[in-house]
């Protein structure tokens, strides 16, 4: 086959150079385990899954088509160590041979504890397991609920437990599949459909052991979410001691086991009468140690307590008594301020405003007198002095002067006196004041000289 199809004649296509080496590959490569880290993951639109497997010498493309995808319990992602079974093929359009995935599983752990871890992160960050939303268990539940197989021992271990310890405690059950495709989802509504009846106080939803894929159901994030929107306080009872589940985190209590829910979920009759018998002791004890002090302090008080016929003498004694001591107060007081009036009448006769009023009328008139004579005195005064001063002013006036022949000579420009021909030039112009009227002259000719 080898020698006919690449002789030197044989002229091949593309497609059909990459068909031969597709059916090469798949029927040598069938079935293969490889080992690698993921780089380059894409999740499309179509729900296929395209990846690189690598290693530090090569790389190979790697595809997971839908199918294989759904069954997945965990998420890939870039730099996660993977072994992948598949076969290898050739993807024809870009001539590159690839590993078809049909299971992938994490290198080193499990593929259900990784799938574990990252829900867990995942609804921890959301704030699924936070202790401010969980809701206290009552104490005295009238009905209790139960979500588990009815075929399993669970249940038959939590019925034993609570006849045991309340017998007369009702119990509903509602029977889901506990492993298995489906079951998540069946527990999950039958956790809502509880919240919807509201027939229960309490839930406990759980199973016995088993493996960590026995137990998945209750690690579904499915169920996590139902357990934490519920109404209804729950108890996770999954498995045995050591198994943890996403229902135990989320739900409001964590039994170790489904007949530790049971003994968590109520007191047992016994507790309960043991509890109430010594609540009844203590009660009764209080009571009479307090009635014991009311009727000592009753007593104590029956002998303070004198015949009222004798208080009632007193008080109308003591009444009798305040009455004489008001009425002697009284009369003092009246006495005291009738007193008291009169000697205020008596100063109020004695200065009688009248009198002042004429004393002092009669001396206003007497200094009004002797103002007006001491004004006139003031004035002629006055007068005198102002005749006397014009008579020295008209001796000493310049116009006088002026009137016995005398003249005043100013500069034209300056209106300045002049009282030395030596500063004078020739030709300046002076204006003469005369006893009546003025003249204005010229400067023709200088005589200087002491006077």
């Amino acid at each position: 086959m080898t020698t006919d199809l690449f002789s030197e004649k044989t002229i091949l296509t593309v497609s059909r150079l990459t068909a031969l080496l597709r059916g090469v590959l798949e029927e040598n490569f069938e079935q293969l385990w490889l080992q690698g880290e993921v780089s380059n993951l894409s999740y499309p639109s179509s729900g296929h899954c395209y990846f690189t497997l690598k290693d530090p010498g090569a790389q190979i493309r790697c595809v997971m088509f839908k199918s294989a995808v759904k069954n997945l319990k965990f998420r890939l992602a870039d730099g996660m160590k993977l072994i992948a079974r598949g076969r290898i093929s050739v993807y024809d359009q870009r001539g590159e041979y690839q590993l078809i995935c049909e299971y992938v599983e994490p290198d080193g752990i499990g593929a259900l504890q990784t799938a574990f871890v990252q829900l867990k992160e995942k609804l921890a960050l959301e704030g699924l397991f936070a202790e401010a939303h969980k809701i206290p268990l009552p104490r005295f539940p009238r009905k209790i609920g139960v979500i588990t197989s009815p075929t399993g021992a669970a249940i038959h271990d939590i019925l034993h437990v609570l006849k045991r310890r309340f017998a007369s405690l009702n119990v509903l059950l509602y029977p889901v599949r506990v492993q298995g495709e489906g079951s998540a989802l069946e527990v999950a509504r039958a956790i809502d459909e509880m919240n919807r009846l509201a027939e229960v106080d309490v839930l406990i939803v759980g199973r016995g052991g088993g493996s960590l894929e026995d137990l998945w159901a209750f690690n579904e994030e499915v169920v996590a979410r139902a357990v934490y929107r519920s109404k209804i306080p729950i108890i996770s009872a999954v498995g045995h001691e050591t198994d943890w589940t996403m229902c135990d985190f989320v739900a409001d209590l964590r039994a170790p086991t489904p007949s530790a829910a049971a003994e968590l979920v109520i007191a047992s009759s016994d507790e309960l009468r043991n509890q109430v018998e010594a609540l009844s002791g203590r009660a009764r004890r209080s009571i009479k140690a307090l009635l014991s002090v009311h009727i000592s302090r009753l007593e104590s008080l029956r002998r303070a307590l004198h015949d009222p016929r004798t208080m009632l003498g007193h008080l109308v004694q003591r009444t009798d008594d305040l009455t004489g001591r008001l009425e002697l107060g009284l009369t003092v007081a009246v006495s005291r301020r009738r007193d008291r009036f009169e000697r205020l009448h008596d100063a109020l006769q004695h200065n009688d405003p009248h009198g002042k009023i004429d004393a002092f009328r009669q001396r206003v008139a007497l200094l009004a007198m002797r103002s007006e004579g001491l004004l006139v005195q003031r004035l002629d005064a006055l007068k005198q002095a102002f005749y006397d001063n014009a008579v020295r002013l008209e001796v000493l006036s310049p116009l006088k002067t002026l009137a016995r022949g005398y003249a005043i000579a100013t500069r034209e420009n300056v209106q300045a006196v002049v009282t030395d021909a030596a500063s004078l030039t020739i030709g300046e112009q002076l204006r003469v004041k005369f006893h009546l009227g003025e003249a204005r002259c010229r400067v023709e000719t200088l005589e200087t000289g002491k006077t």
